[in-house]
């Protein structure tokens, strides 16, 4: 009978231990996945226009399509990959992190640019004017958004394998990775399946509603998407320029300049200090804006310099 006391006491150990580890893992990778912020909303922000266009009964099938693919794309090609970074090279994760950052700050860069000037926008393909069949024009629409995927996942997995603690064992840094990975394409592709099938819920409401203020907001629904989704872009892009800036800086710092780092840090604090009662919101507040300043100033530099590249001009998704 003690033997069975004893061991039940192991296993009950032993489980407090595997529920610590499981939260510990869920809480680093919510916060490693909190760093990713500006790719993601990228993500949620880019990936309705391949949806558009098409019959409301393949919305959501595409946009599973998408986030099935997203999914592979961490977990079975990132994660191992960003693994192997950890073990034998961690010196290459800031490398990435710059290369992703200033690819942030070009992306980010461009779409400014295009809405100032309005030079260089991609043509539209419309669904009912081109030759393709639908079943073919999905087709390749799926594979723009999956290639599109595929890199801000990249950036969104490297940013999250940086944030992780580099202490922790090489399975805690793929759980949490993994976990991070997939909580993300949740929350990036539910909210891509809310928005584009908003309006189709609007339009019902506003037809077959019993009360006229359900009616009300469902014509408000309908009026208000094309509005949401250009704020939605906006939002999207200046959070792009900011994390893209921010990555940057910190890569740098990490790789061998620390100067543009130390000049922000220094300002910000200085800025700051003149208003004690608010120092920590001034302090990110002030961060931030120069962040986003080093961002866009390196996106503006980088459109030239991408141009010259073979199959690019002035293309981002």
């Amino acid at each position: 009978m003690s033997g069975l006391l004893a061991l039940l006491d192991d296993v009950a150990a032993i489980a407090k231990v595997a529920s610590a580890s499981i939260d510990d893992i869920a809480g680093q990778a919510a916060k490693a996945g909190a760093k990713a912020a500006g790719a993601v909303i990228d993500d949620a922000a880019v990936t309705p226009k391949y949806v558009h266009g098409f019959q409301a009964a393949r919305e959501l099938p595409i946009v599973y399509k998408i986030a099935r693919a997203s999914v592979f794309n961490k977990l079975v090609i990132l994660l191992p990959i960003a693994m192997l970074l950890s073990s034998f090279a961690p010196w290459l994760i800031p490398v990435f992190l710059l290369m992703g950052g200033l690819y942030l700050c070009y992306e980010g860069g461009l779409k400014v640019y295009r809405s100032l000037f309005g030079k260089g926008t991609e043509a539209k393909i419309d669904p009912a004017t081109t030759p393709l069949d639908a079943t073919h024009l999905e087709e390749q629409r799926v594979k723009g958004a999956i290639k599109t995927d595929f890199i801000l996942s990249a950036e969104i997995m490297t940013i999250i394998l940086a944030a992780l603690d580099p202490n922790r064992p090489i399975w805690f840094e793929a759980a949490a990775l993994g976990v991070a990975g997939i909580g993300i394409t949740v929350i990036v592709y539910g909210a891509v399946a809310l928005i584009v099938k908003a309006d189709d819920m609007g339009l019902a409401l506003a037809e077959n509603a019993r009360l006229e203020p359900t009616r009300a907001f469902g014509r408000g629904v309908v009026r208000g998407m094309p509005g949401f989704l250009r704020g939605l872009t906006m939002v999207g892009t200046a959070a792009m320029i900011w994390v893209g800036g921010n990555i940057v800086v910190h890569a740098l710092g990490e790789i061998a300049w620390s100067g543009p780092y130390d000049v922000i840090h220094h300002a910000a604090v200085a800025v700051a200090g003149v208003a004690p009662g608010a120092k920590g919101a001034v302090e990110w507040l002030v961060t931030a804006v120069l962040d986003g300043v080093v961002g866009l100033t390196l996106g503006f530099a980088l459109i030239p310099l991408v141009g010259l590249l073979p199959g690019h001009g002035a293309e981002a998704h």
